[in-house]
């Protein structure tokens, strides 16, 4: 059966040692180009005499950032750092559902809220949408319900379910990317575990 998988031939030792550098040198890359993007959203200060302060406070909140994903979606960096991650990661739905939520729940206008939770709903909720985010079938029927006569708690059990995963899955993976140990002075910017 292997000539099923591998019609040509098996592959060698050889093959799969270079196959791990080429892994390595993309990963290496990836982490450079993550780094010169994060450079360009928060291009450094002038010199001054407090420059080493200000690179020392930016140092301490970032690793502010690993006491919770709260702190680090409060925070004025963190929050676009991780979006930033996330993108990099193709799995950017969850936190633009999340603050798309935390922004519908501002509005006051009652038709304003209609017409927002009902383009929310096309967007997010309903299958097969463009950003639909991962939550059960019970979650998403009661929002199909509810999106009819909106108000600002419609999307809370969705919002909750998102921030759950974010909080399980792609925050713990944020804190071993990295950029995330660049930023906190973990490691050194072209530094790469291999």
């Amino acid at each position: 059966m292997p000539g099923l998988l591998f019609p040509s031939a098996v592959l060698k030792e050889s093959d799969l040692n270079s196959m791990e550098k080429t892994d390595r040198k993309k990963a290496k890359n990836l982490g450079k180009d993550f780094i010169c993007r994060l450079q360009s959203i928060f291009p450094s200060p002038a010199p001054t005499a407090d420059s080493s302060k200000l690179s020392k406070l930016n140092t301490e909140e970032a690793l502010l950032w690993s006491q919770s994903l709260e702190k680090l979606l409060q925070s004025k960096y963190g929050l676009p750092v991780f979006q930033t991650f996330l993108r990099s990661e193709f799995s950017e739905e969850n936190i633009e559902f999340w603050l798309t939520c935390e922004d519908f729940k501002k509005i006051k206008s009652t038709s304003k809220q209609a017409s927002r939770a009902k383009k929310i709903y096309e967007q997010f909720i309903q299958a097969e949408s463009p950003r639909e985010i991962n939550i059960d079938h019970h979650t998403r029927e009661a929002i199909r319900l509810n999106v009819q006569e909106p108000t600002m708690s419609c999307f809370d059990q969705a919002q909750k379910i998102v921030y759950g995963l974010m909080e399980r899955d792609s925050y713990p993976r944020f804190l071993r990317s990295e950029i995330y140990l660049t930023l906190s002075g973990k490691i050194q910017p072209n530094q790469v575990k291999g």
